[in-house]
């Protein structure tokens, strides 16, 4: 009987299932963000420094933690495995689909963007909301600090 049933898995409810199993005395509570800090540019993107933000680990950096790295050259690779990505189906060979930082110094060299960020900047994949708020402020003092205009996230 096609319609009768969700062909989908209802991941806000399987997560609330998933934290009552293990005793925790409250449902989940999903992150809001009814003022996310977005804005519009204030100057060009041929003209803004254009920064990428990545959810892998550098493997010179251990801690779970924000690091930053820099972006020229890039690193030969980053650490993936622990991640949750479909290993079957794909890779993480291809350091430029999941890290493009040659990818945006070409878009500065063209001209699109008026250039790329020294910097990079990792951010673990912790579903903590104390630590992410945390950690974006960590993120955005590396940020001003290059004078980022455009942050990229790109996550995996």
């Amino acid at each position: 009987m096609t319609g009768a049933h969700r062909s989908y898995v209802s991941y806000i409810d399987k997560s609330r299932e998933f934290y009552a199993a293990q005793g925790y005395p409250q449902p989940y509570r999903w992150a809001t963000h009814d003022d996310a800090p977005f804005s519009r540019l204030h100057k060009p993107l041929s003209a803004s420094r254009v920064a990428i933000v990545t959810t892998t680990k550098s493997q010179d950096h251990d801690e779970l933690r924000p690091f930053s790295a820099s972006s020229t050259p890039p690193p030969l690779a980053m650490v993936t495995d622990h991640l949750s990505w479909h290993k079957e189906a794909t890779h993480t060979d291809d350091l430029g689909s999941f890290l493009p930082l040659e990818h945006l110094e070409a878009l500065a060299v063209s001209g699109v963007i008026g250039s790329a960020s020294p910097r990079f900047v990792g951010i673990p994949t912790i579903y903590s909301q104390r630590r992410t708020v945390t950690w974006a402020e960590e993120v955005l003092a590396v940020l001003r600090e290059d004078d980022v205009d455009v942050a990229v996230l790109v996550p995996l």
